[in-house]
């Protein structure tokens, strides 16, 4: 396989505390991600991310219905933004708006999400936080775990790049589970991430390909 030496740039969007934002610039910082975080796009400017971005020197941008009331404009704005920073992967993490068909369609398998849920088991329109715990322990299923997908034009509908499970105890609550599945969030994105980094990813319809680190191209 061809080795990657240059980090892939990468634009994480966000709307709240981003602890996956967090673990991710972490995993930069440490060197276990070959990967450049050039910016951060929320739509919440009180948002923990942004305030994490300040701190951090990360460049950002304030882009939402409020700054922008028309949809296509606002998405025009939005691609704008990553070609500036010359994004090469958009990474959601905890952004609660739903990507519109104009990003997607730039940025084709090159927009990825995390999904607190071993999809296609609880995803779709209303299924995110706390949400989807709460749906998993009322189901009476004995796991959960998470999913990271690209993004289509559909909730929680893209091929699947990764998954993990965690095992959902009796006496667990909707806050107990989420708490542990966010722990192998913060450890899974960055894993996924890291497919494309290294270019080891093949997309085919909705299936995902994984090279093996030592194979050959």
């Amino acid at each position: 396989m061809k080795k990657v030496t240059d980090p892939i740039k990468i634009t994480v969007f966000a709307s709240g505390t981003g602890s996956n934002f967090r673990a991710i610039v972490q995993s930069i910082e440490s060197g276990k991600l070959n990967a450049k975080l050039v910016g951060l796009i929320s739509n919440n400017p009180g948002a923990g991310a942004v305030e994490f971005a300040q701190i951090k020197g990360i460049p950002y941008q304030i882009i939402n219905q409020h700054r922008y009331p028309d949809d296509n404009v606002r998405d025009n704005r939005i691609i704008e933004v990553l070609k500036e920073w010359f994004t090469e992967l958009i990474v959601l993490a905890g952004y609660m708006k739903k990507i519109g068909l104009k990003i997607i369609t730039a940025y084709p398998n090159r927009i990825v999400n995390i999904h607190p849920a071993l999809l296609p088991s609880f995803g779709g329109k209303g299924m995110y936080g706390i949400h989807v715990h709460e749906a998993v322990i009322h189901s009476g299923v004995k796991y959960s775990g998470l999913t990271v997908h690209i993004v289509n034009n559909e909730y929680d509908a893209g091929p699947i790049v990764l998954q993990r499970i965690v095992s959902v105890y009796d006496d667990d609550t909707p806050e107990t589970l989420q708490q542990r599945i966010l722990v192998e969030e913060h450890k899974a994105y960055s894993e996924a991430i890291s497919y494309f980094a290294d270019d080891r990813i093949t997309v085919a319809g909705q299936r995902t390909f994984i090279k093996r680190e030592n194979a050959e191209d």
